[in-house]
C-alpha cells in the first residue's frame, strides 16, 4: 500500500505530546479533523493504531512502530528546511558571470563596482568565455548570467532562457596612422569601397565576425585581401599598428593601439548587438536581476558617448 507520510508524523505527534488535542493545537486543526484523520489511518492499516482514555492517548505496538517511521520522516523534513535555507541564502547572495572579452573589459568591471557597493556581501565570480559558449552554460547550470555578442539583430532563445538587450555595438575601421585616410578628418567616415585595394587583417574565416566583413565587402563590389587571420580583435589591432593591414573591429573592443587610428564607417554602418541571457526565472538568485539593471546603466552611458563622439559626422543619424 501507498504509505502517507503525514500519517506517520501524526502518530509521532500523538506519541510526543500525548493528546490528539495538543496534536490538534500544534497542526493548527481541529480535534475533529485529526480524530478523522486516525480514524482513517486505523481503517488503512487495518489495525488499531490509538488507544483514547481520560487522560490523553497513547499508541499501539502497531501505532508505536508507525510513529517510529513518522520521526525519521518529522527528522528528515527538519534537515530539508534547514538545507534549503542555507541553499537559498546562499543563492540569493551569488553571482556568476560569463562575458566574452570585451565586454569583460569594458562592460561588466562598472556595473561590478556598482554592485559591490550595494551587496558587499555578494558572491560574484567572473569568467572570459568566447560568445558561442554563453547559452550552453545558462541551459548547464554553471553560470547565472553570460554577456555575448551576435551579429544577428534577434536571439533564438529556448523558454527556459531569457534575452536582454544591452547595446548596439557600432564596427570601425582601423587604420595604421600613417594612412592616407588617416590624414583627415577624425570625424569623417571611411566608406567600405575606398579600402579595396588593402589588405587586411581579419577575423578567422568561419566566424559570424568575417561573414559580416565578406557580406559588406561584396556589396561595395570587391572581395578582401585577407593577409592575416586572428580570433582576437586586440590581435588585430596590433597587426593594424605594426603596417600589416586594415582591419573592421567593433567600437566596443576598441584598444587604442600604439601606431593606429580609427574611422567610423559610412552608410550602411555595420554592427553586432550586445545581449545578457539568463535563466527566464530568476526568482533563486535575486542578484542577476540587480546586476542587470547595473549593466544596463553602463551600456547606455557608453552608447551617449558614442554618439557624442558621431555627432560631429557628416553623416551621422
Amino acid at each position: 500500500m501507498l504509505v502517507d507520510p503525514g500519517q506517520l508524523r501524526l502518530l509521532a505527534l500523538i506519541e510526543e505530546l500525548g493528546s490528539l488535542t495538543a496534536a490538534a493545537h500544534t497542526l493548527h486543526l481541529t480535534p475533529a479533523a485529526v480524530t478523522q484523520q486516525v480514524t482513517r489511518a486505523e481503517r488503512e492499516w487495518q489495525v488499531p493504531l490509538v488507544v483514547r482514555g481520560p487522560r490523553g492517548a497513547t499508541l499501539t505496538e502497531a501505532g508505536a512502530l508507525l510513529a517510529a517511521h513518522g520521526r525519521t520522516v518529522e527528522e528528515a523534513a527538519e534537515k530539508a528546511a534547514a538545507e534549503m535555507s542555507v541553499l537559498l541564502g546562499h543563492l540569493s547572495l551569488r553571482l556568476r558571470i560569463g562575458a566574452f572579452q570585451a565586454a569583460a573589459l569594458h562592460l561588466v568591471p562598472p556595473a561590478l563596482i556598482a554592485l559591490r557597493h550595494r551587496h558587499p556581501d555578494a558572491d560574484v565570480s567572473v569568467v572570459d568565455m568566447l560568445s558561442e559558449r554563453g547559452l550552453d552554460e545558462i541551459l548547464a547550470g554553471r553560470l547565472d548570467m553570460a554577456v555575448i555578442a551576435s551579429w544577428s539583430d534577434s536571439l533564438t532563445l529556448p523558454p527556459q532562457v531569457a534575452g536582454h538587450r544591452l547595446l548596439r555595438d557600432p564596427m570601425v575601421v582601423v587604420l595604421p596612422d600613417d594612412h592616407p585616410l588617416a590624414a583627415g578628418s577624425p570625424r569623417a567616415p571611411v566608406r567600405l569601397e575606398q579600402l579595396r585595394g588593402e589588405s587586411w587583417v581579419a577575423i578567422v574565416a568561419g566566424h559570424a565576425a568575417r561573414e559580416q566583413l565578406d557580406r559588406a565587402a561584396g556589396a561595395a563590389g570587391f572581395t578582401p585581401r585577407v593577409r592575416f587571420e586572428t580570433e582576437s580583435y586586440d590581435v588585430a589591432q596590433a597587426f593594424v599598428g605594426a603596417g600589416s593591414g586594415v582591419a573592421l573591429v567593433s567600437r566596443l573592443a576598441l584598444t587604442g593601439a600604439p601606431g593606429t587610428t580609427h574611422r567610423e564607417l559610412a552608410r550602411p554602418r555595420l554592427h553586432r548587438e550586445i545581449h545578457a541571457l539568463t535563466r527566464a526565472d530568476t526568482t533563486l538568485t535575486p542578484l542577476v536581476e540587480v546586476f542587470l539593471g547595473l549593466l544596463r546603466d553602463v551600456a547606455q552611458e557608453r552608447t551617449a558617448t558614442w554618439r557624442e563622439t558621431r555627432a560631429g559626422t557628416p553623416d551621422a543619424d
